[in-house]
């Protein structure tokens, strides 16, 4: 079956730019996560699509190749690997030529490719307070381990292990010259790999690695913000036949809090203020996000939307002691429900209100406009 174009899996235009494919990707890949689908293989294959197209799309190079040439570019295990049948010519060259001195040489010399294990990916979701403080949190993901049985070489005597290929003699790539044209293929013997293994493990069957589920621990840095990916060096999967170990890919959500809204390190909270505290002035006590409470002077006269900074009191900045601010708005609260002598008391006080034109100068000087805007009219 032919693979769906990447930029259609991401449901993202071709000149989408970099933070629109990653908002794209983050949008999806939280809607078809296996943790939030379980036991929905769909989701899962969904998922797996996901990854794959955001791995090619968010690297500048990849995207060019894959632009230019679509899924040819990386067939047969990487990049320029062929138009099928082993062969590792033609669209392999035209990359190394476009790509070549950004890639540090690309693909030419230096014998067989080295293998590595494939990176794993995991989705993790935390609170507010926890994203403040940082925490440690353990991870369950499917995997491929060393297989125990043959200490991961995959051959039944662990002293020999994987050998190097007698046919390439460790390339990978066998020549065989064609008339004019000297064609490189992919070595039919060890398969590119450069080693063969010659007696097999009867557990792994050659490949030194099994699958299993482990439990990985990873450290979330206090400060971290929505959305940020952390690698987990070597805690991906077991290469094969000893080879290095893939890395680990953790994406951190932030779950929206109760009280607190954040926008960096600035923390904003909205807190509400009785009538007559907004009108007299007093004190009141605010919850501040590392668990501790700030006493808040109100000045006498407050009103809605009136803003007061705490220094020092915001979120924790990533990799760093220092913290943002924290920005308390007011919200004055009209009173509901009024018992009979409340109602006395405001109706006294709005009378005395009306003869006092300062009690409520923006509500004066509005009106104010608005009799001289019909006045002008007349």
């Amino acid at each position: 079956m032919a693979k769906q174009d990447y930029y259609t899996t991401l449901e993202a235009a071709r000149d989408a730019s970099a933070d629109d494919l990653k908002k794209a990707y983050r949008k999806l890949a939280m809607k078809y996560h296996p943790d939030r689908n379980p036991g929905d293989k769909a989701a899962e294959g969904r998922f797996k699509d996901l990854n794959e197209a955001y791995d090619v799309l968010k690297d500048e190079q990849k995207r060019a190749a894959y632009d230019r040439f679509g899924h040819a570019a990386f067939e047969n295990g990487g990049p320029g690997a062929g138009f099928g049948g082993g062969f590792e010519g033609g669209l392999g060259d035209i990359f190394d030529q476009v790509f070549g001195d950004m890639m540090g040489g690309g693909r030419r010399g230096g014998g067989a490719r080295a293998r590595t294990g494939a990176d794993v990916r995991a989705q993790v979701e935390i609170g507010l307070t926890e994203a403040f403080g940082g925490t440690k949190t353990q991870l369950r993901v499917p995997s491929r381990i060393a297989c125990e049985a043959c200490g991961g070489t995959g051959s039944e005597d662990k002293s020999r292990g994987a050998e190097t290929c007698p046919t390439c003699h460790g390339a990978g790539k066998v020549r065989a010259q064609q008339g004019f044209f000297l064609v490189e293929r992919g070595c039919p013997t060890c398969g590119g790999a450069g080693r063969v293994v010659r007696n097999p493990c009867r557990v792994c069957r050659g490949a030194g690695t099994v699958e299993r589920e482990r439990t990985i621990s990873v450290d979330i840095p206090a400060g971290i913000e929505d959305g940020t990916r952390l690698r987990v060096q070597g805690e991906g999967e077991a290469g094969p036949q000893g080879a290095p170990n893939g890395d680990l890919y953790v994406h951190v959500g932030v779950k929206p809090h109760d009280i607190f809204q954040r926008d960096g390190s600035t923390v904003v909270i909205r807190v509400p203020l009785s009538m007559t505290t907004a009108a007299l002035g007093g004190h009141v006590e605010v919850p501040v996000v590392d668990g501790t409470r700030a006493k808040l002077a109100i000045p006498a006269g407050s009103q809605t939307n009136d803003q007061h900074r705490l220094r020092g009191k915001g979120f924790s900045v990533l990799r760093s002691a220092a913290r943002g601010d924290m920005y308390v708005v007011l919200a004055v609260e009209t009173p509901r429900h009024l018992t009979r002598r409340q109602r006395e008391l405001l109706e006294e006080f709005n009378a005395e209100a009306n003869e006092n034109e300062k009690s409520n100068p923006e509500t004066e000087g509005f009106f104010g406009k608005v009799r001289d805007f019909f006045d002008g009219r007349g």
